[in-house]
């Protein structure tokens, strides 16, 4: 069956780093974008980042531009969210998700990790 694993998650100070990681299993990885999302307490998910199936696009926010990296592995099957520069606004769940096709609507994801808790704070 069909599993995608968050890893990486954890408290962190205001400008520091964290790489997320994402294990998939149960589908072909490589022929799916790969996305990561976010939800802050209180708030809607948000997107974040997407990258297609062979990593050769790359898609992000506006508002984590220049700060978050995202990359992929096929041959590990694992998708990355490299995050720098943190800000206490990027306190969330980070999700990853999969879709057959690009797509800012969460909502039309095909596939789901459990997330992981990104906190940042002094």
């Amino acid at each position: 069956q069909v599993a995608l694993v968050e890893s990486g998650g954890g408290l962190v100070q205001p400008g520091g780093s964290l790489r997320l990681s994402c294990a998939a299993s149960g589908f072909t990885f490589s022929s799916y974008w790969m996305y990561w999302v976010r939800q802050a307490p209180g708030k809607e998910r948000e997107f974040v980042a997407a990258i297609s199936g062979s990593g050769g696009r790359t898609y992000g926010v506006a508002s984590v531009k220049g700060r978050f990296t995202i990359s992929r592995d096929n041959a590990k099957n694992t998708v990355y969210l490299q995050m720098n520069s943190l800000k206490p606004e990027d306190t969330a769940v980070y999700y990853c998700a999969a879709g057959r096709g690009y797509s800012a609507t969460y909502s039309s994801y095909d596939y789901w990790g459990q997330g992981t808790q990104v906190t940042v704070s002094s």
